[in-house]
């Protein structure tokens, strides 16, 4: 059929013959013939397209429950999609859609004077805590000294109306001699709320923290109290500040994590800001064997977090990036206080060594053995002292030939002969029965009056340290630590387990190239 005047005009193929039309659509598409052996008055290849089907995903998409799980703050009731509605004299039991968030983790109270933003909460009944047990909330303040009165509305299960208690203490964890002390930055606190008598045995579901006391509120996080399953406490806790690498790390971090187990590591906490997927796998696959917890971390308020500019956030706002990593420190502190005898702070370049002893749990029983026995003890913390592993000192000694290269640390069998300070870049096994808020080296307060310590001998373990260089208040003296070493060889008494512990996990997730057979050995385990 054609056009007047004009070119021959294509008729649509839906108006051409079944016959004509089936033959357009085999010649367009490619199809293939029969789609199915149905039968059919009209048996037309074109009819039986009306059958072809289209792959969907058509599943209902995450549960409500699920959603609130990977938000680990948010109270367990609202994966419930009907909750039963109680009546209330004062506030209202906040909806999930009233909520205030910012960057996901984080929950919001704009009050009077400052604005603050929550992570967190805790009930916390150790023997010391004072006057009584506490809901405690961390989170960060744009403000150095709150002086807005606020309050906690403590939500039980069944109670419509909350039970209000005052906040008693904005404890400030920092420094104000460290920088950023002026308002307008966020800065980390610790809140407390003395529980009324009462209800001093129970623990809230959640808690809400607003101004007035019978104000509707606008976050409402979970209270944590984690108890031991069978009872019995674990010895060891290794918290990790949140991370954020680029790079792919994955194969140092499973040596890392590899010997950590070794010296009697129960589990490793890891807050995960953004890093490289290779890492990732690396800590889901231990998270499946129960000896990791990633949790997900942002930073709060108007701080960036998209990828590639957190990165350079941090490294650039070095005295912000402090502030910021506070608040993992003391969330794990927290989480795991009464799960464990002993917490301990590191960053995956570093690692408390025992000198004469094979392992943490006979260290702390040489230097500490009413410790490990559940008894009175006199400190609150154990110090390791810092001592360099630094990448000079390896080019310099060269190669161990029977170890792979990608064996960071047992490469590194050269240390420097100087130690820092007696009290510089320490890391310690911190009593979480005593121990109030933690900074990254110390405790910045206890629940005793001071936060005794004892330093533990460097003949007897110290904490090592494998870095490209010192650190940046160090660096115009490093060459006095790079120039001056000695055979620091404690690591060889794990090599055997340690190789195997490491190959084989790196083979099972696909990163070794080559062929490698890695055969279980009898014997391998601790030393």
């Amino acid at each position: 059929m054609s056009a007047i005047g004009g070119k021959p005009k294509t008729i649509p193929f839906w108006l051409l013959s079944p016959h004509s039309a089936q033959a357009y659509i085999e010649r367009k598409y490619s199809l293939s013939y029969p789609l199915s052996n149905r039968t059919s008055n009209k048996s037309s290849g074109l009819g039986e397209l009306l059958y072809l089907r289209a792959r969907l995903d058509n599943s209902t998409g995450e549960q409500l429950h699920d959603v609130v799980a990977q938000v680990y703050n948010l109270p367990l009731s609202y994966g419930i999609e009907k909750r039963p509605y109680l009546p209330s004299k004062c506030g209202k039991y906040p909806a999930l859609v009233d909520l205030s968030f910012n960057n996901f983790y984080w929950q919001v109270l704009r009050s009077s004077d400052g604005t603050f933003y929550l992570y967190s909460a805790f009930f916390d009944n150790r023997t010391l805590t004072e006057p009584g047990p506490s809901v405690r909330i961390l989170g960060m303040a744009d403000r150095i000294k709150p002086a807005v009165k606020t309050h906690c509305q403590l939500w039980y299960e069944g109670q419509g109306t909350p039970v209000v208690a005052k906040v008693v203490e904005y404890r400030y964890i920092w420094v104000h001699d460290w920088g950023n002390y002026r308002n307008g930055i966020l800065q980390p606190y610790l809140l407390q709320c003395v529980i009324p008598e009462s209800h001093r045995h129970r623990v809230p579901q959640s808690v809400s923290l607003v101004e007035g006391s019978c104000d509707r509120a606008t976050n409402n996080l979970r209270v944590v109290h984690n108890l031991p399953p069978d009872g019995k406490k674990k010895n060891f806790a290794v918290c990790v500040k949140g991370i954020a690498f680029s790079d792919d790390l994955s194969v140092k971090l499973v040596e890392w994590l590899e010997l950590h187990f070794l010296l009697g590591v129960d589990k490793v906490f890891l807050y995960n800001l953004q890093i490289h997927p290779n890492v990732t796998k690396v800590l889901k696959f231990y998270e499946s064997q129960g000896k990791v917890d990633l949790k997900g971390l942002t930073l709060p308020g108007e701080q960036p977090n998209f990828r590639g500019l957190l990165k350079k956030y941090i490294d650039k706002k070095i005295t912000h990036k402090r502030q910021n990593e506070v608040i993992p420190y003391n969330d794990c502190l927290y989480r795991n206080m009464n799960i464990y005898k002993f917490i301990t702070l590191t960053d995956t370049d570093e690692v408390i060594m025992p000198r004469t002893v094979p392992n943490w749990k006979e260290l702390l029983e040489e230097v500490a053995p009413q410790a490990m026995s559940g008894e009175n003890h006199p400190y609150a913390s154990y110090y390791a002292r810092n001592v360099y592993f630094l990448d000079p000192m390896q080019k310099k000694h060269g190669w161990a030939m029977d170890v792979p290269r990608f064996m960071h640390m047992l490469q590194h069998l050269y240390r420097s002969a100087k130690y820092t300070g007696p009290t510089s870049y320490i890391k310690a096994f911190h009593d979480p029965q005593v121990v109030l808020t933690l900074h990254n080296h110390f405790p910045f307060s206890c629940l005793t009056s001071k936060c005794p310590h004892y330093r533990i001998p460097i003949e007897v373990a110290h904490l090592q340290h494998y870095r490209v260089s010192c650190v940046a208040e160090l660096r115009k003296m490093c060459h006095k630590f790079e120039n001056d070493t000695v055979l620091g060889d404690d690591i060889l008494r794990y090599k055997e387990p340690l190789l195997h512990g490491t190959l084989s996990t790196l083979q099972h997730l696909g990163f070794l190239q080559g062929r490698w057979r890695i055969t279980q050995t009898k014997g391998h385990g601790p030393p």
